[in-house]
């Protein structure tokens, strides 16, 4: 068999936003409760049976949401230049965790933004 291991946690935080460019209501500074799901796999377990320790995939996970918790996205780098689209959202936030977690066994591969519970962008890398 060719299966591989997957793990997830969420996450939640509260900030602010206004689409650049865009023609409707979303044009206007507005606030969301964002949560993020983050998603890593990998083919084997490390010494001891786990894919990743939920732990450290939970502390750089915090170490992004704690950026972007009660501010206005707008105004933070790459955002005061990007739009902060929940598209953009999901991509910069699997981008962060990857570099702190990525190796050679694992892999963070997927993030999924949801702006609403009814609303959700989802970034998602290819296997290396």
């Amino acid at each position: 068999m060719n299966g591989y291991f997957e793990v997830m946690i969420e996450r939640n935080f509260s900030s602010a936003h206004q689409l650049r460019g865009y023609k409707g209501k979303c044009e206007n500074l507005h606030g969301h409760n964002y949560k993020i799901e983050i998603y890593a796999r990998g083919r084997e377990l490390d010494e001891i049976g786990l894919l990743v320790d939920f732990g450290a995939l939970k502390e750089a996970a915090d170490e992004v949401v704690q950026y972007l918790d009660h501010r206005n996205i707008n105004e933070l780098p790459p955002f005061d230049r990007l739009n902060p689209s929940a598209e953009n959202l999901a991509r910069y936030i699997l981008e962060r965790i990857a570099a702190r977690i990525n190796d050679e066994r694992v892999q963070v591969y997927k993030v999924r933004c949801f702006e609403t519970p009814t609303s959700v962008a989802t970034y998602r890398v290819d296997w290396d």
